[in-house]
């Protein structure tokens, strides 16, 4: 509750972290039907110059050197989708803004042999300038990590890691849990949270549609703010704020 008040009376500004999570990015004329992972280039646009005009943008690797700078944002995009090359990254050279984009080596592996790939190539992430990108980690096949055993979870993260380190792509040792799960209760819990330890994990990122705070609470269960494809600027504004749209 102190927190809740904090954040909308606005003391908390050089603590909390907005941390937006996205996925793929097309123009308004390329998406069809309702479809809540992908943003439009106009609304991204939008949101980047409200962005540039009020926020910080950093990636997470230098949130420590930066804890004392207010209204800190981390933008993030999950799975690396070929359109955040075409459409994400001349947004972020345009407006000066940084972003981390979340890597399945597993599912890069499969596609990059298809015609037509949804997903960057590893030389294509290879590529991406670090001035704007930092790339982190979202596992190797993209399974529900609460719902495998933990040594397939380790096997499957110790792959994520060796795959990106034998193509030579720097990249932040965050994790973005596939579709935001991971065992939440008691002993496998604790078990899960040791293997992410021992495995150099710095922290990890769920959904929970909050804002979060730094120093991590819980470095392992941050929160992120989902924003949806056909999300109007008044909610966008919104979840910004307050991090949800109910209260």
């Amino acid at each position: 509750m102190f927190r809740f008040v904090k954040r909308t009376l606005g003391f908390s500004k050089a603590e909390s972290v907005r941390i937006l999570m996205y996925h793929k990015v097309l123009p308004k004329k390329n998406i069809s039907g309702k479809d809540f992972l992908t943003v439009s280039t106009e609304d991204l646009e939008v949101q980047f110059q409200y962005i540039k005009n009020n926020y910080n943008a950093l990636f997470f690797d230098e949130l420590n050197t930066q804890k004392h700078l207010k209204n800190k944002l981390i933008l993030t995009f999950d799975d690396g989708y070929l359109n955040n090359l075409q459409y994400l990254v001349p947004l972020l050279e345009k407006y000066q803004l940084k972003a981390t984009i979340f890597i399945p080596t597993g599912l890069i592996l499969k596609n990059e042999k298809e015609q037509n790939r949804e997903m960057m190539t590893f030389e294509e992430i290879k590529s991406l300038n670090p001035k704007y990108v930092e790339v982190a980690l979202h596992s190797h096949g993209h399974k529900n990590y609460s719902e495998i055993s933990l040594q397939e979870t380790a096997d499957d993260l110790y792959e994520n890691i060796k795959t990106l380190e034998e193509r030579k792509i720097p990249f932040t040792k965050v994790l973005a849990y596939p579709y935001g799960k991971f065992p939440k209760k008691g002993e496998h819990k604790r078990q899960f949270f040791s293997l992410l330890e021992n495995a150099g994990i710095t922290s990890a990122v769920r959904i929970g549609n909050n804002i979060d705070y730094y120093p991590w609470k819980n470095k392992f269960e941050i929160k992120r703010i989902d924003i949806k494809g056909g999300d109007s600027f008044s909610v966008f504004k919104w979840k910004l704020r307050l991090g949800k749209i109910k209260l």
